[in-house]
């Protein structure tokens, strides 16, 4: 692509091999050259321990149409990762909350290369999707999401599947089964 470009394209910063911010690029630039990049992934869920699970909308750059469990995007040139996964998420589903680090991690396939800096949220507030972003999302058990991404015949984010999939599976070794009590399911035959 040249030295121009369209002057409302995305600039975002590039990142290193030790997961520091080393130079920027227009982001066609870094999605033709597959470029080292910076993005965060949040993950959100309620205080029943669902998740919120979207499908993406056919016109994203990067997997169009594939589930995702993470809000997120790319750093920007000089944005503190932090406040750039705030701002993605207010961005994204409308949701202003506290995140907790999951931690950084790096992440590459044909398509993509990033360090990722990892979050999850509570959130039990009204979700309200960036039509550009989100063609659809619901709230679905950690272990329905489970079964989700590990058919081979639902098209889900595969850096989802590889920096958040250890994650869920120990939040799924958390729940308890139920036992006979207010929170027991029970059928009547009659």
């Amino acid at each position: 692509m040249g030295l121009h470009r369209a002057v409302d394209e995305e600039v975002v910063a590039l990142y290193d091999d030790g997961g520091r911010p080393d130079g920027v690029a227009p982001r066609s630039v870094m999605r033709a050259q597959n470029l080292r990049h910076a993005a965060s992934g949040i993950i959100v869920r309620d205080s029943y321990g669902r998740v919120y699970v979207h499908r993406r909308t056919p016109t994203k750059d990067l997997y169009p149409a594939y589930w995702d469990v993470t809000a997120g995007g790319v750093v920007l040139p000089d944005e503190d990762p932090f406040e750039g996964a705030r701002r993605e998420l207010a961005e994204e589903l409308g949701v202003t909350n506290e995140l907790e680090s999951l931690g950084e991690a790096d992440y590459a396939d044909d398509h993509t290369t990033y360090h990722a800096f990892r979050y999850v949220t509570t959130w039990d507030g009204p979700i309200t999707p960036q039509p550009e972003e989100v063609a659809y999302g619901a709230w679905l058990s950690i272990e329905r999401l489970l079964e989700r991404m590990a058919d081979s015949e639902v098209s889900f984010m595969p850096d989802a599947r590889a920096l958040f999939g250890h994650w869920l599976h120990e939040r799924a070794a958390d729940h308890a089964e139920p036992h006979e009590g207010w929170d027991t399911v029970s059928t009547v035959v009659e």
